[in-house]
């Protein structure tokens, strides 16, 4: 057995962990880059930030550009598709527009040449806060809009059209969405993602589609969908409510898929029922990473029970790191990255290395160190010894 490492719990309260010797042994079936015959799966990627970079509040992004395109070859070398800039990447908190967009050109050029798929938010973020509250007016909104679609679209990526606070203010009711989406799917050169986040991701969204009321606000979202379906690829889910998602799904026309975006629930949303089964764009494929394409390599094969007995035993993880408040799971995300190498430091852009606790982190290695998700586990263990350390935690 392994020396134990301690590990502090809420209330202060220390507990020894002894952690594992030897990686999850996967089978070894992992073709890179071959393609997903049953699901269509993106991971929505973190950024690593330059740790030498300026981190005062309100200062431009920096990127480790090297670490932060590596991160992408790794995710496609094992068939998944990566979401680009989307909350994932810090957008909306920390990643500002400008870097977002190179990101966006970056990221789609080795997308490129390493035949990897591959789909970028859209959104209005380069927008300024608005002037005394006032909401900025909706032409305005529709041309951030178009702006950043338009880099998407240049880039050669697949355009996520992601929610916006900024129209979430403007919006007078259902019909200033309608207008806004119908004009952008009108003009997208190719089938769009769309994207409906919610509140628990980002507090700013609330009412998003024109009402609180989710039931008013699906028939607004599905009546976007209806009107414009040959520019609708699929729609990303991110209520964290299944029963919902599993309801609209059915509804959708043929040929657009639903992108689960709850990371709560996602194995049973993905293995489906009789009725049909949601794709995947998923903040929590990030870190299971190669876990996530053997998983949706045995259900290619119509394995559901395998399926389920690789990803099932996540969901703790999942919901730990994306507990609330939500909007902070990145720290947790960006933490398991470092533990497994993919970086060499714990910073994040904006400083949010700091939004999650000291037990929270620990119960992150934890969770994950117990998945043998750490291909290198003593690496894993002497990183989060050091951070522990670094907190005052003596071993």
């Amino acid at each position: 057995m392994t020396a134990a490492i301690l590990l502090p719990a809420p209330g202060g309260a220390l507990r020894a962990y002894h952690p594992r010797a030897t990686p999850l042994a996967l089978p070894l079936a992992l073709a890179p880059g071959a393609p997903f015959h049953s699901r269509t799966v993106f991971s929505a990627a973190h950024v690593v930030a330059d740790p030498f970079a300026d981190v005062t509040p309100g200062a431009p992004a920096v990127l480790d550009w090297d670490a932060t395109l590596a991160f992408r070859r790794h995710l496609w070398a094992h068939g998944l598709g990566v979401a680009e800039a989307m909350d994932t990447a810090q957008r909306g908190t920390g990643l500002d527009w400008a870097v977002a967009a190179e990101l966006i050109r970056r990221s789609a050029a080795e997308a490129r040449a390493v035949g990897g798929r591959i789909a970028c938010g859209a959104g209005t973020d380069q927008l300024p806060p608005a002037r005394d509250g006032l909401p900025h007016p909706l032409d305005r909104i529709r041309g951030a809009y178009e702006e950043q679609l338009a880099v998407v679209e240049d880039a050669g990526a697949q355009a996520v059209l992601m929610a916006s606070r900024a129209l979430t203010a403007a919006a007078r009711d259902r019909e200033d969405y309608l207008e806004i989406y119908g004009h952008l799917l009108r003009q997208a050169r190719e089938p769009v993602v769309l994207h409906w986040l919610g509140p628990m991701f980002d507090p700013a969204l609330e009412g998003y589609w024109g009402s609180p009321d989710l039931d008013a606000a699906t028939r607004t979202f599905l009546d976007v969908v209806a009107a414009h379906p040959d520019k609708v690829d699929g729609v990303k889910i991110s209520l964290l409510d299944a029963r919902r998602e599993i309801e609209l799904r059915r509804l959708l026309p043929d040929g657009v898929r639903c992108y689960t975006g709850d990371d709560f629930h996602y194995p049973e949303l993905i293995a489906g029922d009789e009725q049909g089964f949601s794709h995947a764009l998923l903040g929590i494929f990030d870190p299971l990473g190669p876990l996530a394409a053997e998983a949706v390599r045995v259900l290619d094969t119509g394995n559901v029970i395998g399926f389920r007995s690789l990803l099932d035993p996540t969901i703790e993880l999942s919901r730990h790191l994306f507990e609330s408040p939500t909007r902070f799971y990145k720290t947790g995300v960006v933490l398991l990255a470092w533990l497994a190498g993919h970086q060499d430091h714990f910073t994040m852009v904006g400083g949010q290395q700091s939004a999650r606790s000291l037990p929270h982190l620990a119960r992150a290695y934890e969770l994950a160190d117990s998945l043998g998700l750490f291909p290198d586990p003593r690496l894993a263990e002497s990183r989060m010894r050091a951070l522990l350390a670094v907190h005052g935690v003596n071993q």
